[in-house]
């Protein structure tokens, strides 16, 4: 986030595979309501759209502004902070909190740069990779024999605790810290993923194992840790040492 950013600008929407366009609109007026404007799509089925215009009911600067992007990945490269929302649990072991404390952390998240908020497809959610991008996940408890919420109502949900929590912060955020103190973002921590499973494959850990299992922890594990830039270089260091002592003794 830079520093002449104001907060809620720095909270990005993110929805994904979305197949109907009309509730694009409907997201981009729930978000319009509560002072948010940042909107990204990922593999959108059609946008734009007349449908997502027309629902849209006057938030067309969200829809005009809004980003497009192949993937999740691309689209929270640049985030410090992610949380996906999800109906229901899933085999990605993670924080999961509920709206309100949703809100809380996504709000105090923003005095370390940009966070996004991530709502999967309107039928299968996000998927367990997708999830795996995420630092938390935010469980809507709707009751257990009606528990489809339409995908605008869920933007709408959240978007007021965030907007209510916004109401409630009785100082502004923290004054801009060092950009090495910054926690890593998306994509420098998918560069640490990436080098991580390569390292422990050169040093074979897994001897013969799936690494699936074992990433998926240590991944999980890095994201709530949180580190900041100085810490991911000082991993990449270790890293690197280790694979150079495995090359070292397989001469």
């Amino acid at each position: 986030m830079s520093e002449a950013e104001h907060p809620d600008e720095a909270i990005s929407i993110i929805l994904v595979g979305t197949s109907h366009p009309g509730n694009i609109g409907s997201a981009a007026r729930a978000m319009r309501t509560m002072g948010l404007t940042k909107l990204c799509l990922v593999a959108p089925e059609r946008f734009p759209h007349r449908e997502a215009s027309a629902m849209a009911a006057g938030a067309d600067d969200v829809l005009e502004q809004a980003r497009v992007f192949d993937t999740l990945q691309d689209a929270v490269a640049d985030c410090r902070w992610v949380m996906g929302c999800t109906a229901r649990r899933r085999s990605v072991v993670m924080d999961e909190f509920d709206p309100s404390a949703a809100a809380s952390r996504i709000w105090e998240a923003t005095a370390r740069g940009r966070v996004a908020l991530v709502f999967g497809r309107e039928r299968t959610g996000l998927t367990n990779e997708e999830l795996q991008l995420c630092h938390a996940s935010v469980h809507i408890p709707s009751v257990e024999d009606f528990s489809s919420l339409n995908l605008a109502a869920a933007v709408q949900v959240l978007a007021w605790e965030l907007r209510r929590a916004q109401l409630a912060c009785t100082s502004a955020p923290d004054t801009p810290m060092m950009v090495d103190d910054l926690p890593a973002t998306a994509a420098q921590m998918e560069s640490l993923f990436g080098h991580l499973a390569q390292m422990l494959e050169d040093i074979d850990f897994h001897k013969g194992r799936s690494p699936d299992r074992v990433m998926r922890r240590l991944r999980q594990l890095l994201l709530r840790a949180q580190p900041d830039q100085r810490e991911v270089r000082v991993l990449r260091g270790i890293f690197a040492d280790a694979q150079r002592m495995a090359r070292l003794a397989g001469r």
